[in-house]
């Protein structure tokens, strides 16, 4: 095992090891209590595709559901996320999947004696899951939309933060299993709010989470005008609701500043909601993905205000110059100039941002190969990931039908160099051959392998969860940050590694892809170096820290320095 000394801590490497797979497996079988899975699951063996679809193999029955019988409101189409989250800070990531319910004057029916709600799934170090919802105490039920996970309180334990349609969920972490509600006493419930996307943020830097919630719109379930194609009245027909930026006071509690960080939210639909420094100027910026309005880039001037740029960035508006259906954002560079890029998707060509630098952005999307392969679906979750660790990123999405229960394929875009992408979906897995009326998707490193797997979420249907197979063939590395003078978690830290001339540049985010959270651990594809001569991490706190000569092929822990 690698340790590196730090001024202030110890980064060291956390390895797989069989003794701990045993550990967990035994002690998944003390009692009746522990839900005790009813047989011992085997993951199968990988086949000859690139990603194999195994969540029913696993332990991942999750079964989405609108409330509902049929699909009758925009409430019911514009769900759902999920997140990967080490829960029980046991090394392995688990899951946790939002659901809808039974909502009375939305839902058509009678409520059902046993209404559908949340699920968290724990790893269990063996390659399969085992649900403790309820021991967890986080099922609800609430009309769940999306989560973001993040430490607010910096007691080592990650929190969660369920958007809802209804009143918003805080769930603290107890960091023995379980979990409180804890919406009121911080101050972050809400009220008859439609939120969507949410994110975690420090916006000023001062070593607590912020939180900032997109809401979407004011539904009204007695409005029945529409075409009758649609089947139901469409985002246009409702008042928009401004979103909400919180601020962390560091004891438990938080403040709505939206009006005095100058966050003037007039007309935005909020869809997906993005954080990152785009700028590079040590504060990290929001971006907020709206439905049918110009998108939302706010500029953070040192955590003291916020200024919409989107329109002037050139991120506003699709390279069509229209406002599209956009659905979620993120960030990653792309092209390896060192610079963050973004892509989001929408109903349509989907819009792949080039940074250019200067705070202006391209839409590259054309001439990348993007937009013509992406035309005939339905955008919902996109994701930069290094699905072939080649050291570039890629692309997922999963696609859906808009207002109907129509499924379409998911696709996986290849970083083939010089801007350009391809759509190498049906050669990579059968998985890319089936129809899912999909929406929340998140990619995460579950098996500890060094690859990146992939969790789906689709409404009114079974999850899917595709495992990667065979992108550990080259190297790869992966950082688990701890913030000491920074949040704990090290959300907003830019880090840079150095392979030879070869350079890449990532930002810890909370929120990536639709309503749903990655891999907390930050993934690097290092092709075929085995070593990294170089990793920089600039944390919030504006500490930098380097460390050299890092083995390839580890999971390692860096404690930031003083």
């Amino acid at each position: 095992m690698t340790y590196l000394k730090n001024d202030r801590g110890v980064a060291y490497s956390k390895l797989p090891a069989f003794g701990v797979i045993l550990f967990l497996l035994l002690t998944a079988c003390q009692s009746k209590k522990n839900a005790e899975p009813k047989q011992l699951l085997t993951p199968p063996s990988a086949n000859d595709e690139y990603y194999q679809e195994i969540a029913s193999d696993i332990g991942l029955d999750f079964v989405h559901s609108i409330g509902d019988d049929e699909l009758s409101n925009i409430v019911e189409s514009s769900g759902v996320g999920a997140a990967f989250i080490d829960y029980d800070q046991d090394g392995f990531i688990d899951i946790y999947a939002c659901n809808g319910t039974w909502v009375e004057k939305l839902s058509g029916g009678e409520k059902p004696k046993n209404p559908s709600h949340n699920h968290l799934y724990k790893n269990l170090g063996n390659g399969t899951f085992q649900d403790v919802t309820e021991q967890a105490k986080v099922g609800g039920p609430w009309y769940g939309m999306g989560i973001t996970v993040g430490d607010y309180d910096n007691d080592g334990f990650p929190d969660l933060f369920l958007s809802n349609f209804g009143e918003n969920v805080l769930l603290r972490n107890n960091g023995n299993g379980t979990f409180t509600d804890d919406s009121k006493r911080a101050g972050v419930k809400g009220g008859e709010q439609f939120s969507v996307g949410a994110s975690w943020l420090d916006f000023d830097n001062d070593g607590y989470l912020d939180l900032y919630v997109g809401n979407y719109l004011f539904f009204d379930p007695e409005y029945d005008y529409y075409y009758a194609p649609d089947g139901f009245p469409g985002p246009l027909a409702y008042d928009s609701q401004p979103d909400i930026l919180y601020r962390n006071n560091g004891d438990g509690t938080f403040e709505d500043v939206t009006q005095a960080m100058g966050i003037e939210d007039l007309d935005g639909r909020a869809m997906g909601v993005g954080v990152a420094d785009y700028n590079a100027d040590g504060f990290v910026d929001i971006y907020v993905a709206n439905d049918h309005t110009v998108n939302y880039l706010w500029q953070n001037n040192q955590g003291k205000s916020f200024t919409d740029v989107g329109t002037m960035s050139g991120t506003g508006f699709s390279q069509s110059g229209e406002a599209t259906v956009s659905m979620s954002v993120d960030f990653a560079d792309f092209n390896g100039d060192g610079l963050l890029d973004m892509f989001i998707s929408d109903d349509t060509y989907c819009s792949l941002y080039k940074n250019l630098g200067g705070n202006v952005f391209s839409d590259i999307s054309y001439p990348a190969g993007i937009s013509v392969a992406s035309g005939q679906f339905v955008g919902w979750s996109s994701s930069f990931l290094d699905f072939d660790n080649d050291g570039d990123v890629d692309i997922f999405k999963s696609n859906g039908e808009l207002k109907h229960l129509y499924g379409h394929e998911d696709q996986l875009f290849e970083n083939i160099g010089n801007d350009k992408f391809k759509d190498v979906s049906v050669q990579l897995s059968s998985y890319f051959q089936q129809e899912n009326v999909g929406r929340g998707a998140c990619a995460g490193d579950y098996d500890n392998d060094g690859d990146l797997d992939i969790f789906i979420m689709n409404i009114d249907g079974e999850c899917k969860f595709i495992r990667n197979n065979k992108g550990n063939q080259n190297n790869w590395i992966e950082l688990d940050l701890e913030g000491i003078t920074s949040n704990k978690d090290g959300i907003g830290a830019l880090v840079s590694i150095v392979c030879g001339e070869t350079k890449q540049v990532a930002q810890k985010k909370s929120t990536t892809g639709y309503l749903s959270q990655g891999d907390p651990r930050i993934h690097f594809g290092l092709g075929q170096n085995e070593t990294i001569d170089e990793v920089q991490i600039k944390w919030p706190s504006g500490i930098v820290q380097k460390l050299t000569d890092i083995p390839a092929n580890q999971i390692l822990q860096i404690v930031e320095s003083e």
